[in-house]
């Protein structure tokens, strides 16, 4: 049986924002990887220098859903997850949100799929994100937390 939640008061979003850094630079391929939370985004190039602070915003219309680890396919970042909320939307449309771990990804889906995937809370599922959805205006310059200094040997700190 399909678990539908309530639609709740209030915005519904549609957007997963999350703050990441630049592992590194392809060129070959004009690509980037960046390291967030929960792994690692392969996006179109980027304008920051590697270890370089970004934040990304993913649309939940280019999240599909898989519920076993997709392989062949063309779909470059694949994110394991588990399904913590089910918000059906205006007809056909349904929010499904995913737990990566310390993200809650967003997936903008139909009816349809929910109920031919037999999606419900606690199902074990795939997040997949087309490299070429993540496009330029997704991807900012931010800034990042720096890790706390350690005090230096003999500091008042210590």
């Amino acid at each position: 049986m399909t678990s539908l939640s309530r639609p709740q008061s209030g915005a519904v979003s549609l957007t997963t924002s999350l703050p990441a850094r630049v592992l590194r630079h392809d060129p070959h391929y004009g690509l980037s990887t960046l390291f967030f939370a929960d792994g690692e985004l392969r996006v179109p190039m980027v304008d920051a220098p590697v270890d370089g602070g970004v934040a990304v915003t993913i649309e939940a219309r280019d999240v599909s859903i898989a519920l076993s680890r997709p392989m062949d396919v063309s779909i470059t970042n694949r994110l394991p997850g588990r399904i913590v909320e089910i918000l059906p939307l205006a007809a056909p449309y349904v929010r499904v949100t995913l737990d990566l771990g310390k993200v809650a990804l967003h997936a903008l889906v139909t009816t349809e799929s929910v109920e031919r995937l037999a999606l419900e809370t606690g199902l074990n599922a795939w997040a997949m994100i087309k490299t070429v959805a993540i496009g330029p205006g997704a991807v900012r310059a931010s800034e990042l937390p720096r890790p706390r200094r350690w005090p230096a040997a003999g500091s008042p700190d210590r």
